[in-house]
């Protein structure tokens, strides 16, 4: 699948920055499951929102404990199946389910990049496989690159990158801002807007 420098610069920073960069993509992907969920009547979107919650809190309360293994038992009943659904919206919605996996995973092994990467990959499928379903039909790599979705969703992610990379220290007001900016956006990187 698609593979972008990022990855080799994302070895640089600090887990508190891997973090914040996985729940920025995870926040873009909320919106895609909440619809989801909206639609079918399946699960509780709001477990999805209390989890990615936690993560957010960890990053900014210093004392936060989180059972992050208590969470991840709740999660895994929230994954909807493919094979139960004739809708596209499934398939967003099990790939923003994935990227929280991996956030809670990372949480419980302390290692950060490996997510940080699959949560990066995931994110930029989710755009890839909506590109290829509306033409109908498999793209190569190089097609998919010079696609105006692809671009800006690496464009997003770059963005998001720099602002950490940036940081000397763990920088609390940047990371409360990185959160309303997403949340106030309510937007999904594949165009579902929440309460639309």
């Amino acid at each position: 699948m698609l593979r972008n420098p990022i990855h080799l610069r994302l070895e640089k920073l600090e887990s508190w920055q891997h973090l914040t960069f996985m729940a920025c993509l995870c926040e873009r992907m909320y919106p895609n499951y909440y619809e989801f969920c909206r639609q079918t009547e399946f699960g509780d979107a709001q477990l999805y929102r209390r989890i990615l919650d936690l993560v957010w809190e960890v990053l900014v309360v210093k004392e936060a404990k989180v059972n992050f293994d208590s969470q991840l038992e709740k999660w895994e009943d929230a994954i909807p199946s493919a094979d139960d659904y004739d809708l596209y919206g499934v398939y967003p919605a099990i790939d923003a389910c994935i990227a929280l996996g991996e956030l809670i995973h990372s949480q419980l092994s302390g290692a950060t990049l490996e997510h940080v990467i699959a949560i990066s990959e995931t994110s930029i499928r989710t755009v890839a496989m909506l590109e290829m379903t509306q033409a109908g039909r498999e793209m190569t790599d190089e097609e998919l690159y010079a696609l105006p979705a692809i671009e800006e969703e690496w464009d997003i992610q770059w963005e998001i990158f720099r602002l950490l990379a940036a940081c000397e220290e763990h920088d609390l007001e940047l990371i409360k801002g990185l959160r309303a900016d997403l949340r106030e956006a309510g937007s999904s990187k594949i165009g579902i807007n929440l309460g639309q």
